[in-house]
Order: C-alpha cells, then structure tokens, then sequence
C-alpha cells in the first residue's frame, strides 16, 4: 500500500456519507450497451493516452465482423512501447459486465495494508449470490480479503466483488477511486446481478474501451498500483479461468495474458488485457461486444476475432 493512499476506513467514512448524493455509482460472467455517450477527456495515469482510431481498411474489417454477427464492436489496442494504438468505437459506451471487478480489485488493493489484505471477512449463507464457485466453499470459516480479490478476479465470484464492494463503502466508492486515477467517464451504479441487464440506451454500469484500455493500463502498466499490489492483480488476472476463447484465443501463440471477462445480457461478451509479445513492451487490449436483442449469446469467437484483428493492426 502507497503511504499517501486514503486508508479503508475513511473510505467507508466517506462512502457513508457522500453515497446518497452520488450520480455515478457493480460485474458477473456467467450472470449495456449505450448510445449517445458524452464526449470526456480523463486524465489517465500514468501518461495520457491518444485518441484510439483505425484506418479504412481497419473500420471496414471491424464493421464486416459486426455485420456478420449482428453485433457492436467496441475495441481499443495501445502499444505500449511507443504509443501507438488502434480503436473501433473507442468512444462509445458499452456495459462493462464483469470486468469491472479488475478495478474493484485495484481499489481494495490500493486501500489495504498487508495486514489489511490478511483480515478474514465473514459472510452467511444468504450473502451468497448464485455464481459463487469459490466463496460457497468457504461459508463456515470466511476468507481473507486477499483471498476475496483473487476469487473475484481469477474466478469471476460475484459474492466476492460484492464483498470487496462493501469493503469500500459500496459502488460511491469504486466510482471514487476510479476518479482518483483519472477516470471520468465510467459509471459504477449497482452491485452483482443486477448490474448485469445491459439494456442498449441504459448508462448505468457502462464505460468507453478508450476509458477502461487507459484504467487497465493505470493499475498494470502505470503506478496506480504499488508494485506488490500490481503483481498480485496481474497474477490474479493472468490466471483467470473464464477467458481461455476470448482474448487467449485471438493473440498469436506465445503471448502471455493477464485478463479479466464479462459477460451480461443482450449478448455482452467482454475482455479487457495486458497482453505481451515475447521481447516486446505490453500491450493494453480491450474488446467489448453487444447485441440489440435481448435473447442474443455472447460470442467468444467474436471478441477472438476482434482480438486478432487489433494485434494485426497494431503491429
């Protein structure tokens, strides 16, 4: 924990406080899409990020895939090494679904001491949500915080991302530590399942690929995150156990991955990663997916095809 982050007690301090008059304030896998998304400019950490566009030829492919699936495609690729970068509605919002617990996760990281992270939080039977593969197993004795930020990232829980939700004070306080790294554009509204309806034109619980490429790229790449507090998401995230046909499938063998999947309603399949080529700089990839009818199934195939196009495209 850096020393001049807000410990968790003033964060629960704050929360209480402050929730009611909060505007903007949860993610489950196995549980939106919005139109016209405002025009933001954050303040990324650690270095700003450019504005995320691809070429002709690239925004044809990408719309050939969405004609093909009947589908929106939101997706942003940036390289670290130099900057550069592709993107296909980057700036429109889409229904960020589980992989919001990533930065859920960064958030009780950023606010936990060692000793913080090793407390045994305590819950009942009746806090157990129905997609719980590792929290239902351990209702008698709890589990540490540590072991809560691993099962909602690595596994997807969603009791755990409610828990850890809790923890900070409830979503007042993920929207504001998300704000606190320079992110103005998410909206953290409602906790696991509801958050999960992803009805097209509904803002709650959305975000940009641009916004949640440049959190990512915060809390792995940059110094959102202390350097123990980073390793550990990106443990948590490389071994994920819900993303091996998403992003694993579409970057070139060889790639390591850290993850994070959601899914939702209307077909939401997401992935958000810091994938990185052997002997190369990492790069920040983001791929979002949705659909306009409600009864539409999210598509592993298509955010792998989306993936491989952007690392195409990126070089």
């Amino acid at each position: 924990m850096r020393t001049t982050r807000t410990t968790l007690a003033t964060i629960a301090a704050v929360a209480a406080l402050t929730l009611a008059g909060c505007s903007g304030s949860g993610g489950g896998d196995p549980s939106g899409t919005a139109g016209g998304a405002p025009t933001a400019t954050t303040t990324p950490v650690p270095t700003p990020t450019p504005t995320a566009t691809a070429d002709a030829a690239t925004s044809r492919a990408f719309a050939a895939l969405e004609e093909r699936d009947d589908a929106r495609i939101g997706v942003v690729a940036i390289d670290t090494a130099d900057g550069s970068s592709v993107g296909y509605r980057a700036d429109e919002r889409f229904a960020f679904a589980s992989t919001n617990k990533a930065f859920i996760a960064a958030a009780v990281l950023d606010a936990s001491s060692g000793e913080d992270l090793d407390e045994v939080v305590h819950y009942g039977r009746g806090d157990l949500l129905e997609y719980a593969p590792v929290t239902s197993r351990h209702v008698d004795e709890g589990m540490t915080v540590r072991a809560l930020v691993d099962a909602a990232v690595r596994e997807s829980d969603n009791t755990a991302a409610n828990l850890l939700v809790e923890r900070l004070g409830g979503v007042g306080g993920v929207s504001r530590w998300l704000r606190g790294i320079g992110d103005d554009v998410t909206r953290v509204d409602r906790v696991e399942p509801d958050l999960n309806t992803a009805v097209p034109g509904d803002p709650r619980d959305t975000t940009t690929p641009a916004q949640s490429a440049s959190d990512l790229r915060a809390v792995l790449v940059g110094d959102a995150l202390d350097a123990g507090d980073r390793e550990l998401l990106r443990s948590s995230m490389a071994g994920t156990t819900t993303g091996d046909g998403t992003i694993r499938a579409g970057v070139p063998a060889g790639w390591t991955v850290a993850d994070k999947t959601g899914t939702a309603s209307y077909g939401v399949r997401n992935d958000i990663a810091v994938v990185r080529p052997p002997g190369r700089d990492p790069v920040v990839l983001v791929v979002f997916t949705a659909h306009e009818r409600a009864d539409a199934e999210p598509s592993d195939a298509l955010v792998a095809a989306a993936t491989r196009l952007a690392v195409q495209r990126i070089g």
